[in-house]
């Protein structure tokens, strides 16, 4: 007890307030990992409602959650507060609420998405003999959700579930074009845009120029930006409220996609766009009387 004693009287030597940062950085760690479970528990708590049970209690929640009441409640209370759980018509029991069905409403149901592209991607890489894909957005970049070779490819390009930055391939060019101008401004907000090659735009003004012009044609192009050799097209797919939620596109070898084939291809991934567009709800004629996005 003394030497420990003595030890606390010591002062610090060299080096030593190293380790007066650690308990800092351990309380820091373990907010986080507070943080990250409450999150888990928040998740687990709205999966916790079905369609057979609407409405659930307290008592319910925290004997499926194995969580105790109280903590289920200040769950409800921050839930409530952010819309996505509301109080039911029976004392204590909650719902899910209304700000959680509007979420869901912006993200097309991914199966909805496979089953209407899968027979017009075939056509789309029939028709044009490149690489045909379909890829949706997620954050900053561009995930291919659906896709058919082309052999001799360069494997690079759009592989399955593989994420690229957006502002760097034809598909996110145009899943960012059309994204209303705060959301795009807050997913494009912090660090400089990633330039996978010297032909990447990473010029925040450049690429606003770069994604009205894919708003005013209705398609966009990617030559050498996400690979050197590379090129791709990609055009549209809606959601019936007319909402941009995919995009298609082909992608080959620059020697082989010279700007009039480029052209070509825009029709194709058009007129398949139009095609998915359409097996998702959408009606064309109806656009205009739709606010344009972005």
């Amino acid at each position: 007890m003394a030497s420990e004693l003595n030890d606390l009287r010591r002062p610090p030597a060299a080096g030593d307030d190293r380790r007066d940062d650690q308990p800092e950085e351990e309380a820091a760690g373990a907010r986080d990992q507070s943080s990250l479970s409450t999150v888990r528990n928040a998740a687990r708590l709205l999966a916790a409602f079905a369609p057979g049970e609407r409405d659930l209690g307290v008592t319910d929640l925290a004997r499926r959650l194995d969580l105790p009441k109280s903590s289920v409640h200040r769950l409800l209370t921050a839930l409530v507060s952010a819309g996505l759980v509301e109080r039911a018509e029976r004392h204590g029991h909650y719902r899910l609420g209304v700000r959680l069905y509007e979420l869901g409403e912006m993200a097309p149901s991914r199966a909805e998405l496979h089953g209407v592209s899968l027979g017009a991607l075939d056509e789309l890489h029939a028709r044009t003999g490149e690489m045909a894909h379909v890829a949706v957005l997620d954050g900053r970049d561009v995930v291919a959700v659906e896709r058919r070779e082309t052999p001799g490819l360069l494997k690079l390009a759009t592989r399955l579930g593989h994420r690229h930055p957006a502002h760097a391939t034809s598909a996110g060019k145009v899943l960012l074009a059309y994204l209303p101008l705060p959301q795009r401004a807050a997913i494009l907000t912090g660090d400089d845009l990633e330039a996978p090659t010297p032909h990447s735009i990473s010029d925040r003004g450049r690429l606003e120029e770069e994604l009205a012009k894919v708003r005013s044609r209705g398609w966009a192009e990617s030559r050498h930006e996400l690979e050197v050799g590379l090129v791709s097209v990609a055009s549209p797919i809606r959601d019936v409220r007319g909402r941009v939620v995919a995009a298609v596109g082909v992608a080959g070898p620059a020697s082989r996609l010279t700007r009039d084939v480029v052209r070509r291809l825009a029709y194709e991934t058009t007129r398949t766009g139009l095609a998915v567009s359409a097996g998702l709800g959408y009606r064309a004629h109806d656009a205009a009387s739709r606010p344009r996005q972005g």
